[in-house]
């Protein structure tokens, strides 16, 4: 393993020096001790994350990274690749989920062409929120040959991890990662398979949408892919075996995001794939994640229960594009104002029932 390498993947232990001195805070606010349930739990992480009894929501961010996979040609997909493309236009021109819920949320927008196979429109004028850096024009079909070489693995992994850095120099300590790329559920579900070592039927899942024929046939053809690489064991040749370069670079972006102790807001299926490998490289990255929802993807919740898990939100989605982590950011801003404003007994002159019965 080189050097740098070894840097990258190198995340410190959650500090739980203060967790402590949050949940004295948290029981002396004025309300019966664990009445705001998970907003509790959810403060007092944010806290530990951030080393801080004042923690913070700072100009959030919410990276969508695209990119293309040549498992489509095996037909595991009902849209053309081509829509990859013609989604990362529509996410510049303002007009998707995530850019209307971004809005929401307050979230600055970033997209990255991560890989994607059909060249971008030109746009009139330069969009401020593309970072165009693929690896190259899509994956390879790993049907047949790995998806990806392991440099260029490292370099989308490595790729993921500048973008964070350059977010956490403007200040950013909260950050979501969304994706887009036609049959990358495909990828996720033979990620999940090998390192979760669950069988692969109880993975794959509709996807955007296939009919009961379209399932039959997606399954069949991962779990060939499956048995094509079975020599793949290790998290990096897993990776370059099945993953996509989105997947990647977000992988590289979770672990870069702990690194920098920034609260992480996992998305769905797609995203939660890049956690599994960023978690197998580097395992101390999951203590700086905040699980947003639970998604409509089959295999979403088995995920989640390997990390064991307890999503925010519950709410049938099954989109991607990090719209499920953007939905829980008013969760965080929440979290860290009752922690921040709301008075305690004591300051408020409230008798507390534990006072009266000492």
């Amino acid at each position: 393993m080189t050097s740098s390498l070894t840097e990258l993947l190198a995340v410190e232990p959650l500090d739980l020096s203060l967790r402590d001195e949050l949940q004295r805070l948290i029981d002396t606010k004025t309300k019966p001790p664990g009445s705001l349930g998970r907003m509790e739990t959810l403060a007092r992480q944010l806290g530990m994350i951030q080393r801080s009894v004042r923690p913070s929501v700072e100009r959030p961010v919410m990276i969508v990274f695209a990119g293309d996979h040549g498992i489509a040609a095996e037909g595991v997909s009902p849209y053309p690749q081509a829509v990859t493309a013609q989604m990362v236009t529509n996410f510049l021109a303002g007009g998707a989920a995530i850019n209307a819920f971004s809005g929401v949320a307050g979230l600055t927008l970033e997209i990255v062409n991560a890989g994607v196979a059909t060249p971008l429109p030109c746009a009139p004028e330069p969009a401020p929120s593309l970072i165009d850096a693929p690896i190259a024009r899509g994956t390879r079909n790993f049907a047949h040959e790995r998806a990806m070489t392991r440099d260029e693995a490292l370099a989308a992994l490595a790729a993921g991890a500048a973008r964070v850095r350059h977010h956490a120099a403007l200040g950013t300590n909260v950050i979501g990662f969304g994706e887009m790329g036609i049959a990358n559920t495909s990828s996720a579900a033979c990620l999940m398979s090998r390192l979760c070592s669950v069988p692969i039927d109880e993975c794959v899942g509709r996807g955007t949408g296939l009919d009961n024929a379209g399932l039959a046939r997606k399954r069949n053809v991962l779990a060939a892919a499956l048995a094509h690489h079975a020599d793949a064991r290790e998290p990096l040749d897993v990776l370059a075996a099945f993953g996509g370069f989105e997947i990647a670079m977000m992988a590289g972006a979770f672990i870069e995001a702990a690194r920098s102790r920034m609260a992480i807001l996992v998305d769905g299926f797609i995203a939660t794939s890049a956690l599994l490998v960023a978690d197998s490289l580097a395992p101390n990255v999951r203590d700086y994640c905040v699980f947003a929802h639970a998604s409509n993807e089959a295999g979403h919740r088995r995920m989640l229960d390997h990390f064991g898990a307890r999503e925010l939100l519950a709410l049938d989605l099954r989109l991607g594009e990090g719209t499920g982590a953007a939905l829980a950011v008013p969760l965080l801003r929440a979290a860290v104002a009752f922690l921040n404003e709301m008075a305690s007994f004591e300051s408020a002159g409230v008798d507390n029932r534990s006072d009266r019965n000492a």
